[in-house]
């Protein structure tokens, strides 16, 4: 693709480790039941933005999963592979998220043709780290891997690839992100069942069922709201904080295994995260709470995005629609060139949405660089944009394409010149994880690096596209 055409479209994030993030039927009645409850089955009601320009600028967003997936060939050789997380200017190296690797498969699959076999590569990886894990033997993800060589800060030396010379998995414990997080276990199982819906591969959803048992087995939240907790630590203690966003994600991801396995003991799974999220929520605000510190109580502050938009996309209930409005509202943002702390490039303005209540007046300084409270959260903007898609409400749609031309000045505009294992990246592909750095109110920060999970949002709502769904990625 040449310039023109291309004018024409026109530090380190901290571990993903907070409140806010993830029988065999006899007869065809039972059937009949598990396919009326089943999420989506017709498909999604909005087919994305389809002019000539969201479609090219989608399928460079395909490139950009694909340039960070191959990103170490000379580590990998034709070994499993994942897809590194952020451009190398982040500053996490050749860290790999299990969350991002899923919905890079979302993505992929969405996209269809050539995306369906970028989408089984990650899949495979995402087995053989399941199957080859260097302590446990019980279908955990950890949280992060390592898929290329890099010297770390201290000056040791990563020289490998996802898998190591022994043969199990390079889990990523420079950075500590060795933790597994219900959240980080429900969205591999959404992929994986996806995938297997999609090339009816037995090895995909026999990877899903493993993450869901272990979920049901490690993370029942004992405590008074109920619900799942948020998991186990690197240490293998568990986490007694619950997320509403977790929960939303176990909804959806159980939901899909009850339809794929044809047992029915998943949806009483399903039935369980869906009492908490239901518990989690505020009728006079119209909003989800974050979840629970202990389990006990509602922590109501600060709010997050992510259970807002997810909720409507897992849900699909009307008596919660109004969480997208809230959101829409109440976490507008603008970043604009001449604000004093902004990042972007001069003349360059980008509107969406950002993480939290907590990132609008927040002041926090990341590595000598202060937030901008007005700085755009791209993957949530995406987030915003396909759920309001797949609600088709009023304006809804029309919302949502202007979103989504917000995101294509970000991925035109914002974080060009980034690389991937020191290889430059395919020019306006990526999408970077904030337009300047802001601060999510949890504990750690996003930041102007290109971003695999902030582009497969992207390439999801461009595609009209609902996880969640069963046959939402068609």
């Amino acid at each position: 693709m040449d310039d023109a055409q291309r004018a024409e479209d026109s530090r380190t994030e901290r571990a993903r480790w907070s409140p806010t993030r993830r029988g065999v039927l006899a007869g065809t009645a039972g059937a009949v039941a598990l396919a009326a409850v089943a999420p989506g089955a017709s498909g999604a009601s909005w087919r994305g933005v389809g002019d000539p320009v969201s479609r090219r600028s989608a399928a460079r967003g395909l490139d950009f999963l694909r340039a960070m997936t191959d990103a170490y060939p000379e580590a990998a050789g034709s070994g499993p592979v994942l897809a590194q997380s952020y451009s190398d200017q982040n500053g996490l190296f050749s860290t790999a998220f299990v969350y991002d690797q899923a919905l890079s498969i979302c993505a992929a699959l969405a996209a269809g043709g050539r995306g369906v076999a970028l989408a089984r590569r990650l899949g495979d990886g995402l087995l053989f780290a399941q199957q080859h894990d260097p302590v446990h033997d019980d279908g955990r993800l950890r949280q992060a891997y390592n898929v290329g060589p890099y010297t770390f800060y201290d000056g040791s030396s990563q020289p490998s690839g996802l898998e190591l010379p022994d043969g199990t998995a390079n889990v990523g414990y420079q950075f500590g992100f060795l933790g597994t997080a219900v959240g980080d276990m429900a969205w591999p199982g959404i992929a994986l069942v996806q995938l297997h819906e999609r090339t009816g591969d037995r090895r995909y959803l026999d990877g899903a069922v493993a993450i869901g048992r272990w979920i049901t087995t490690n993370a029942r939240n004992g405590g008074a709201l109920g619900g799942f907790s948020f998991g186990v630590d690197a240490g293998g203690a568990r986490v007694p904080n619950v997320s509403t966003e977790h929960n939303v994600d176990c909804v959806g991801f159980f939901r899909q295994l009850a339809v794929a396995t044809g047992e029915p003991g998943w949806l009483e799974e399903a039935a369980r995260a869906r009492a908490l999220v239901e518990r989690m929520w505020e009728p006079s605000g119209g909003y989800f709470y974050t979840g629970s510190n202990d389990g006990e109580t509602v922590n109501r502050d600060p709010l997050p995005l992510d259970p807002q938009t997810w909720s409507w996309l897992s849900l699909q209930d009307p008596r919660y629609a109004s969480a997208l409005d809230w959101a829409a509202d109440a976490l507008a943002v603008t970043d604009d060139a001449q604000q004093p702390l902004s990042q972007l490039p001069d003349g360059v303005t980008v509107s969406g949405v950002t993480f939290s209540s907590a990132s609008l007046v927040s002041t926090a300084v990341y590595e000598g660089v202060p937030v901008n409270p007005s700085g755009v959260w791209l993957e949530g903007t995406g987030q915003l944009a396909c759920a309001l898609g797949d609600r088709g409400r009023g304006d809804d749609v029309r919302r949502a394409e202007h979103l989504l031309e917000q995101v294509r000045v970000a991925q035109t505009r914002v974080g060009q010149d980034q690389t991937v294992g020191g290889r430059p990246l395919p020019p306006a592909s990526g999408v970077v994880a904030a337009s300047s750095a802001l601060d999510t109110g949890f504990g750690f920060g996003y930041f102007q690096s290109q971003h695999i999970g902030a582009t497969a949002w992207y390439v999801m709502a461009a595609e009209g596209a609902n996880p969640f769904r069963r046959y939402g990625l068609r």
